[in-house]
């Protein structure tokens, strides 16, 4: 009987760890832990090795273009139409397209944008792309407290892609009941948009589109002022869910789990995450939501709004997009007249 149960146990502990090993939900080892945060505070975060060579090899940068002279003839004068990258020699103009070409459309080349007549606008793609030089520029220059000196490019969010992987639209959830029911936001709906958990399935509405802040704890025992509901609460969460997965990381890679209220216990990526929130405000609302008039039906989402940014749009699974490498000092083209 002994020498049964002994054998049992034996084939129980080889089929868990044939399950651990090929089942999905459960981590190959080893796992490679990462202290980022104080010691002591368990403010570690872990990936399998695995998982780090699949993002790695999803976060390598393109291939390099020759730098090109800022000397010489200006692309103003050498093409029509040129409304945004008004500072470049026409060598600097022409190596800026063939990457934002690599980086955005390979597949479908330059004429993605451009007909024949390459000043012609008639192409709403071509609109687009314009307003996103832009808006990189602007981040590069003016958003330096969250991006800083590694900057983003085309590539940080397209990756070969005309549309970036992660965006996201307005979601109401399902259907609801009207008149005096309360509108649960999509909560009990697990979806990506929310960390696949039960919370509400936009978060990013109310706080990469609108203004409200993020407000859970308390910082008094007992309530002394009006706090936040409980719907805001489940929203913040949600947020957090996402950018959490989003990055790759728990939630000590920001908070000291003991104290999240409090800043001065805080790592400082804290502080990066709540300027990357407010970077994101502009853009989705300044940039992206402003050309939905352009896009045909079949861009839009549900409600009818364009394509907008959140955290995974950049960062892919990883702290730092493309894992810190900056493509931009490569890159001044795009870094604005304050990097010439």
């Amino acid at each position: 009987m002994r020498l049964a149960f002994s054998l049992l146990g034996i084939v129980v502990a080889t089929l868990l760890t044939v399950a651990m090993l090929f089942t999905p939900g459960w981590v190959r080892p080893p796992i490679i832990s990462t202290q980022t945060g104080y010691r002591g505070t368990g403010q570690e975060q872990l990936i399998s090795a695995q998982n780090k060579r699949i993002l790695e090899a999803a976060n390598a940068l393109p291939a390099p273009i020759d730098k090109a002279s800022p000397s010489g003839e200006r692309a103003t004068s050498a093409y029509k139409n040129v409304k945004v990258l008004t500072d470049l020699s026409t060598d600097e103009f022409n190596r800026l397209m063939v990457a934002i070409t690599q980086w955005v459309s390979p597949d479908q080349g330059c004429a993605y944008c451009h007909t024949d007549d390459l000043a012609d606008d008639g192409i709403y793609t071509k609109i687009v792309a314009r307003r996103m030089i832009a808006m990189t520029r602007d981040i590069n220059k003016e958003w330096t407290s969250h991006v800083g000196d590694v900057g983003v490019t085309c590539y940080t969010c397209h990756r070969g892609q005309p549309v970036p992987k992660n965006v996201w639209y307005e979601n109401p959830g399902a259907r609801h009941a009207g008149g005096m029911a309360a509108h649960n936001y999509g909560f009990g709906h697990p979806s990506t948009s929310n960390g696949t958990t039960a919370l509400p399935v936009d978060p990013f509405t109310p706080h990469l589109l609108g203004d409200d802040n993020i407000r859970v704890v308390g910082k008094t025992a007992l309530p002394t002022t009006q706090g936040a509901s409980i719907q805001q609460t489940e929203q913040s969460y949600s947020l957090m869910m996402h950018m959490s997965q989003a990055l790759g990381v728990n939630c000590t890679f920001c908070h000291n789990s003991r104290a999240f209220l409090d800043w001065s216990q805080s790592a400082p990526q804290r502080t990066a995450a709540w300027n990357g929130l407010q970077m994101m405000r502009e853009v989705n609302a300044v940039y992206l939501e402003t050309l939905k008039s352009l896009y045909p039906a079949n861009r839009l989402g549900p409600l009818g709004d364009s394509p907008k940014a959140n955290c995974g749009t950049c960062h892919q699974g990883v702290s730092k997009p493309l894992y810190g490498q900056s493509l931009l000092q490569d890159f001044p083209e795009l870094g604005g007249k304050a990097a010439r």
